[in-house]
């Protein structure tokens, strides 16, 4: 028996409602104090300098989404890494200079995306983080022109083969190629069986879908495949679609939006099967909704990102830091992904003012001599190389109301034989 269809789309109303988050427009664009770009030059410090860098200042943007869908999640990657930045410059800063970050609000809109780099490009040295890869995409020509170091908050593979844009961790299709083998070693998951696929329209999406697709066959597997947009929000015909086929497992590379409904109306219709979502299918916003039971029951999510409850000094010591600074903002994934990038970009400006080159061009071939990068961040990541992940492994993590940042390590970080042996498509 099914629950009436009023309860049922009020779960996904009332998940809506509770990521909805507004931001202050001094949140929407602050830093810079303008200028045109400056040119390459040597300074009295013998150190070859470009745009966004000056003798006492060094600027970085973040092209950030505080008031569209992920705007909790831009959010706490903004004020994680201008706390990073603080701690820098109260370190000394880089190269006897201190940091400044330049901040934009996209929306979530690439065009707005577009608008915003051609204000701060002439005035950044790199960007610290760009959520979205419509965003990253719709600017790659001009990044890679620019020779402008970029971290994406995005893991889809059109975004490798860019030697200035650096994806973190895994992709969305290795993801889900280790979350597949996660399903056959812990869910009980076998050869014959029928699994789903919930997944966005667009590179996110199909990224994850090339994962799940492979696995499958791999393994004897069936996929049943439901594409959505990403304004879709009732998942009431996709559930049906997948108990139809009795599968009995879904993957879920959506927004936490369709997350809550997908999971939340399953559980109402009696589908009880384990879900497996890509790590931007899920917030901790969640559990408090009436998708929160069924998200504790049995969904997990893939991630090469240390959860921030996790049992690491620096991640204790990260969120300390982060509750003293900001004690009325709630942790979630963003806050730890934005810090461990912040860091990735100041170790190349590091590296890049031992080598006496803080040009663009310099920064990014000093970020690209790293081979092992972030053990203390607790995923080791190769960055020599840009045309595959720089990392192979994906956690399990599980939502847990109790826990800080809303989620906590169920399996630890892994790769699986199959991830190994995939050939990751680029661009």
């Amino acid at each position: 028996m099914g629950m009436p269809r009023t309860p049922v789309r009020r779960i996904a109303v009332l998940a809506l409602l509770a990521l909805a988050v507004t931001a202050c427009a001094s949140e929407k664009a602050t830093g810079g104090s303008g200028g045109a770009a400056a040119p390459s030059a040597v300074g009295g410090d013998g150190v070859k300098t470009g745009p966004g860098v000056a003798a006492d200042k060094i600027t970085i943007g973040l092209m950030t989404d505080l008031t569209g869908p992920y705007a909790s999640f831009g959010k706490s990657l903004t004020q994680s890494q201008q706390l990073y930045f603080e701690q820098t410059n109260a370190a000394g800063g880089v190269c006897g200079r201190q940091l400044e970050a330049l901040v934009r609000d996209h929306g979530y809109d690439a065009q707005k995306a577009v608008a915003a780099y051609t204000e701060i490009s002439p005035k950044v040295v790199a960007l610290a983080h760009v959520v979205g890869s419509p965003m990253v995409n719709a600017l790659k020509q001009r990044i890679e022109a620019d020779e402008m170091l970029t971290l994406p908050q995005a893991w889809a593979t059109g975004l490798l083969g860019s030697k200035p844009i650096q994806v973190t961790g895994t992709t969305y299709d290795i993801d889900m190629i280790n979350g597949v083998d996660f399903l056959t070693r812990e869910k009980g998951i076998k050869a014959g069986d029928k699994i789903g696929h919930l997944y966005f329209e667009g590179d996110y999406g199909e990224s994850a879908l090339n994962g799940s697709t492979y696995a499958s066959e791999k393994l004897g597997l069936t996929l049943v495949e439901q594409k959505i947009k990403a304004t879709d929000q009732d998942m009431s015909a996709q559930v049906a679609a997948f108990k139809a086929e009795g599968v009995k497992a879904v993957l879920v590379s959506v927004g936490p939006r369709q997350t809550a409904s997908l999971v939340g109306v399953s559980l109402a219709k009696g589908m009880d099967v384990p879900f497996v979502g890509s790590n931007s299918a899920y917030s901790p916003q969640l559990l408090p909704t009436p998708a929160g039971p069924a998200l504790l029951k049995d969904f997990y999510y893939m991630t090469a990102g240390t959860p921030i409850s996790a049992d690491q000094p620096a991640m204790k010591k990260l969120a300390t830091d982060y509750a003293a600074k900001y004690p009325d903002t709630a942790i979630d994934s963003g806050v730890a992904a934005g810090y461990s990038a912040a860091a990735i970009v100041v170790d190349a400006l590091k590296k890049a003012c031992e080598n006496k080159d803080l040009t663009r061009g310099g920064v990014v071939a000093s970020h690209r001599s790293q081979s092992a990068w972030g053990e203390e961040f607790g995923a080791v990541m190769d960055f020599t190389v840009f045309d595959k992940p720089a990392s192979l492994l994906s956690y399990v993590a599980k939502p847990d109301k109790d826990a800080l940042g809303g989620a906590v390590i169920f399996k630890e970080a892994a790769t699986s034989d199959l991830a190994k042996t995939y050939q990751v498509p680029v661009g």
